[in-house]
């Protein structure tokens, strides 16, 4: 995604006071999934497990996945030249490139520095920014960190977060693309971050409506919309069930009657603590949150349900998703709830403005726009059966670790302008090319591979001290990614 001002301020005053850029926002996202998918329910015969453990335990339909001529960096390349693409924008105009993540496939050098290939015929090497790795929560805390920069200053931005040390989801073993996972304690840490990071984000709201001198509580009836990382789709409803438990328990005298709240009068005792595997309180509340969910949550849930679990990029498929079944007017002004979760674990809960102005050609109009075909880009994959994803997955597992090595996975299947894998040579070293976007070229159409690009000499912008002017500065990209 590209991170940028909305509008930079004016020229300065006459008396030197800085003025920051304001309304810092996403200008654009770009979203990639897997040209292939597996039907949960073929994946749930082909498995030998009861019929309906996916598609209705899990709530999935189908599921996404990469061959062995995708990876992390392949990934990434095929995302931020698509961005740039459709973005129209100049590599030379990019003075912070932000990688969330929580896949790794080297233990120092970063997917950053892959990434700045495609830099090299623009001669910009200036471009601030590295990896930021935690489970889940790494795009988010690229996303924050690319905010922080254009903004040139960091503020609270009334965010709830929760950090907590747990073995709940972890890769301990770095020749595995597997990890280790405690079911119950992943999902009981997922919802007690929820928790946390609720509470603390309405106090902090709370205090500045107080501040502004407004006598009201935040509730989720102050979002239009909530969207959560979503490790399955299930969860997510859940979830939002569980704000609703929050909003209830913390009423001083919630009306048990009539509204959202009526019948639940049996409930009001219950310590939050106590109620994560609690049933009846879990059923209860996600039938008393059934409408909020279908008007705030649901449309949130098509990647997911689609393609399974992104792992970091898992939460902003979901607001991806809500962009692109929405007109702009329908968006324009609403609240746009976001909790992310990254295992481990980290949590944060925070919320978007969405802005007024929904006029053709405006900047919400053309975020809507850029997700337009989301839909048509899912239904565009090849369905392959359980038996081919199977294979599939044993090639990844026995090949992702070795060195010299020609991956297998057809070219033919990926998508026009998608980055694969060609090589790992002797020494680890991993190539790329990019499938042309025209089917009637050659596939290979650029392979990348070092060479010496001319000297750059850096702008002198970038090396100004940051001191707001009237010039717009550097664009931003974050990339969001987990090697799904």
């Amino acid at each position: 995604m590209i991170v940028s001002p909305f509008r930079m301020p004016g020229s300065l005053p006459a008396v030197c006071e800085a003025a920051w850029p304001k309304d810092v926002g996403i200008m654009a996202v770009e979203v990639y999934v897997p040209s292939q998918y597996v039907e949960q329910a073929e994946l749930e015969e082909f498995n030998g497990v009861g019929a309906g453990k996916y598609t209705v335990g899990l709530g999935q339909a189908r599921m996404g996945f990469c061959s062995d001529r995708e990876d992390i960096s392949s990934l990434c390349l095929t995302v931020v030249q698509r961005l740039m693409e459709r973005s129209c924008l100049s590599y030379q105009s990019v003075g912070r490139l932000e990688v969330g993540t929580e896949t790794i496939i080297d233990k120092s050098k970063s997917t950053k520095t892959v990434l700045m290939q495609l830099f090299e015929e623009s001669g910009n090497t200036d471009v601030e920014g590295v990896d930021t790795t935690n489970a889940c929560y790494g795009g988010t805390a690229a996303l924050f960190n690319a905010v922080n920069w254009v903004e040139s200053s960091s503020w609270d931005g009334l965010r709830g977060t929760h950090m907590q040390h747990a073995y709940d989801f972890y890769k301990p073993d770095m020749v595995s693309e597997y990890p280790v996972v405690d079911g119950k304690l992943s999902i009981q840490c997922y919802l007690s971050a929820l928790d946390r990071c609720y509470s603390v984000y309405r106090n902090k709201i709370h205090a500045q409506w107080q501040r502004e001198g407004l006598d009201k509580r935040c509730s989720l009836e102050d979002f239009g919309f909530m969207v959560f990382h979503s490790p399955y789709c299930k969860l997510v409803q859940k979830s939002l069930a569980r704000l609703m438990l929050n909003d209830f328990l913390c009423h001083p005298s919630p009306d048990t009657e009539s509204g959202p709240f009526s019948g639940l009068e049996a409930f009001r005792d219950v310590k939050i603590e106590d109620t994560y595997f609690d049933r009846d309180v879990e059923k209860t509340f996600m039938k008393a949150s059934s409408e909020a969910f279908e008007n705030k949550t649901k449309a949130s849930l098509l990647i997911s349900n689609q393609n399974g679990n992104m792992y970091t990029p898992s939460v902003y498929g979901c607001l991806a998703s809500v962009l692109a079944q929405h007109t702009p007017q329908q968006l324009a002004g609403q609240r746009i709830g976001v909790f992310s979760y990254g295992s481990g674990f980290a949590a944060t809960l925070y919320s978007i403005k969405v802005t007024q102005d929904a006029t053709p050609g405006s900047s919400l109009d053309k975020l809507v726009s850029s997700l337009c075909d989301l839909q048509a880009r899912l239904d565009s994959r090849k369905k392959v059966s359980p038996d081919v994803f199977a294979q599939n997955m044993k090639l990844r597992e026995e090949t992702h670790h070795l060195a010299n090595y020609i991956p297998q996975g057809s070219v033919e299947e990926l998508f026009p302008g998608t980055w694969y894998l060609t090589r790992v040579d002797e020494m680890h070293r991993r190539q790329y090319a990019r499938r042309s976007v025209s089917d009637d070229r050659p596939l290979e159409a650029r392979l990348l591979t070092s060479s010496n690009a001319a000297e750059h000499i850096p702008s002198p912008l970038k090396k100004m001290p940051r001191i707001p002017t009237a010039t717009a500065g550097p664009e931003v990209l974050v990339i969001s990614n987990g090697d799904h």
